[in-house]
């Protein structure tokens, strides 16, 4: 995975839900062209977000022990648009887990705001097949420290970020 489409989590139930947070900056590319006038984040970037999102909810509930890809999105649905300033939440839940795969539902929102919404399944790879057999899930997928985004309120330097100076 060579970009992240999710900032951080701010909650995390492990084998239940998650919900991470994408800001909506006017400093990424692809906003300039997407759309010239009235920048939004494209669908398949929140698609993307969804999916990591649920795809990381998946892999923790097993331990990171499969490589975790994006199988289909059989259902998704766009209410909403996010544009530059907003902050996306991505709330998943998991609905289905085992050991050739699982499936999530995501809800995406702007505060109260409905974005999108969509169904999305995963596959595990065989770790037995010779071509995926190499292959470190943490590296996989969540490489360059990803999982660092998984410390739920957290200050930079490992204490509870919550507390009040």
């Amino acid at each position: 995975m060579r970009w992240y489409w999710v900032d951080r989590f701010v909650e995390f139930e492990s084998g239940k839900r998650a919900v991470s947070v994408k800001n909506v900056s006017l400093a990424e590319e692809h906003l300039h062209d997407h759309f010239p006038g009235f920048p939004v984040m494209p669908a398949s970037l929140m698609i993307e977000g969804m999916a990591q999102t649920g795809g990381i909810l998946l892999g923790e509930h097993f331990d990171f022990k499969y490589n975790v890809v994006l199988a289909k999105v059989p259902k998704v649905t766009f209410h909403s648009w996010a544009c530059p300033g907003d902050q996306l939440h991505y709330e998943a839940t998991l609905e289905d887990a085992r050991e050739e795969g699982g499936s999530v539902s995501v809800e995406a929102r702007v505060g109260e705001r409905a974005v999108a919404s969509a169904e999305i399944v995963f596959a595990h790879l065989d770790t037995e097949d010779p071509q995926f057999s190499r292959i470190d899930q943490k590296n996989f997928v969540f490489r360059m420290n990803l999982l660092d985004i998984l410390t739920v309120g957290k200050a930079g330097d490992g204490t509870d970020g919550s507390a009040a100076e």
